[in-house]
């Protein structure tokens, strides 16, 4: 069945979303949350799903686009899976898909613009940064778009886990192309996170499915420590006699190494990965991990899109996350085979500081937004923001910041091109004032989301209700698979030196 993006929808019944699921991926049956997610994309809505890692929101995707007109453009920065999913849909013969991004070689580049442009194309997968390439627009307003999916939808929000600043450029290239209807997709994201998602995508009155954030098969503790080296040596402790594969989070590249080396001169095969490697060092390691080369990975938040190995039976942090939203998403990378798994903090209260360090290292100063509105005050028309970095210096994250400051002020449009111009009858010293209260506001935000992290450290309530309400479940506990639950009905405090939650005193 197939409906018209320019007309009236038809009825769509769930036999028939079924129907086309079968025939198109060989489903028995949909998953919980997909049948109205489909529904409402197909009858023409722009659409937020909100579903864990592993529940189908490919399969959502892959449903609505064999069930319209038109092409697809599938947006997402993880190349690997793209390659991936091109492959799956080309093997299942439901349609033509190509991928464009920066990896690939001058013909087959080439190749891939000839059937885009020649409308042989049903799906493309995008790198979000190919947006900002005119050949990729004028192909795709020339070809038309049905459908724009925006996978790790949660990047495009500096409350998510991973801001990428090219995500902000997406909201603009959707109106170039006319608005067509939008699926954002994301397997965490707060209320907060889901708001600016739907703000940043400029996304009109949508759809927003949520569910699925209780992983109750993942046992949840925070063992708390005053002396870093007795922290380091019960993590040792606790990962040598813990069931394996396991992931270690640590806040640092130093300590991502030197725990690693700790590991292995325990006798456990250990990898280290983290943002300072090369590209192909860290496609490397994170393949050696997931092919089960090594027992335990230790990394930066640097590692984890994208990866979805379903044995992790362990994710421990050595240092705390920065906020529920990052925690959250790395520890639900434990367990996702639905056996018992476990997510344990190892926490000195001395690490508040380095966060706390760490966060207001991205802290913009009126200056610097005054430096970039002088450069569109000198302007007649729109500014390239590769212009505006070159004259600035200023990188391209703390650029993108700025210039999302400046969006929510209101003072600078950022154009369907990709290119900033000043709005007219702009007060510049006002706006500049209001852009760097603005960050103040949010530097104070990124504050309260670590303390809230620190809330999370010292709670004696259930750990799961926490989590599970910071993210609009209504979930009250108890949960009886967390430590306090635990101590609450035996009385039994689990010893922090032990090599698994069941050795106790």
């Amino acid at each position: 069945m197939s409906v018209k993006r320019n007309g009236e929808p038809s009825s769509i019944e769930k036999a028939n979303i079924l129907r086309v699921a079968r025939r198109a991926l060989g489903f028995d049956s949909l998953r919980p949350g997909q049948e109205q997610a489909i529904r409402a994309v197909v009858e023409g809505h722009d659409t937020l799903v909100v579903h864990p890692t592993g529940s189908g929101k490919s399969g959502i995707c892959q449903i609505v686009s064999s069930m319209i007109k038109g092409m697809t453009i599938v947006i997402s920065p993880l190349i690997a899976l793209q390659k991936d999913q091109v492959e799956s849909i080309n093997s299942r013969n439901i349609g033509e898909a190509v991928v464009i991004n920066s990896t690939l070689s001058a013909e087959d580049s080439r190749e891939a613009f000839s059937k885009l442009e020649d409308g042989e194309c049903e799906y493309l997968f995008l790198a979000p940064e190919q947006l900002q390439r005119q050949q990729t627009m004028e192909a795709l307003e020339q070809t038309g778009v049905s459908l724009v999916v925006v996978d790790e939808a949660h990047c495009i929000t500096e409350w998510g886990h991973d801001f990428r600043p090219e995500y902000l450029k997406i909201g603009p290239a959707i109106e170039r192309l006319g608005h067509p209807t939008v699926l954002a997709l994301t397997a965490t994201a707060s209320p907060e996170v889901r708001a600016e998602i739907v703000q940043r995508l400029r996304m009109r009155n949508p759809k927003v499915f949520v569910r699925g954030f209780d992983r109750p098969n993942i046992y949840l503790s925070v063992n708390h420590f005053s002396k870093k080296t007795e922290k380091t040596e019960a993590l040792v402790h606790r990962v040598r006699w813990a069931q394996k594969p396991g992931i270690v989070y640590v806040s640092t590249r130093k300590n991502a190494e030197t725990i690693m080396n700790l590991l292995d001169e325990a006798g456990i095969k250990t990898l280290f990965y983290h943002g300072g490697l090369k590209g192909k060092e860290r496609h490397e390691i994170q393949e050696r991990f997931m092919n089960g080369d090594a027992e335990v990975i230790v990394a930066t938040n640097a590692f984890g899109m994208g990866i979805d190995k379903a044995d992790v039976r362990f994710v421990y942090h050595h240092d705390i996350s920065d906020s529920i939203d990052a925690y959250y998403q790395e520890i639900g990378r434990a367990g996702r085979d639905g056996e018992q798994a476990e997510a344990i903090l190892f926490f000195r209260e001395e690490d508040m500081g380095i966060q706390k360090f760490r966060k207001g290292e991205a802290e913009l100063s009126a200056t610097e937004i005054e430096k970039v509105e002088e450069i569109l005050r000198e302007e007649e028309g729109p500014v390239d923001p590769e212009r505006i970095s070159e004259e600035t210096g200023l990188p391209e994250r703390k650029l993108a910041k700025v210039l999302h400051r400046l969006e929510d002020v209101g003072a600078v449009e950022i154009l369907p091109a990709g290119d900033i111009e000043l709005q007219e009858g702009t007060d510049l010293g006002e706006a500049a004032r209001t852009a760097a209260e603005e960050q103040a506001r949010r530097k104070e935000i990124n504050k309260e989301r670590l303390r809230q992290m620190q809330e999370f450290a010292h709670t004696t309530a259930c750990r799961r209700a926490q989590l599970l309400q910071y993210f609009g479940d209504d979930f009250s506990g108890p949960c009886n698979n967390c430590d306090n639950c635990e101590q609450a009905t035996s009385g039994i405090a689990a010893r922090v030196d032990g090599g698994t939650r069941r050795e106790v005193v």
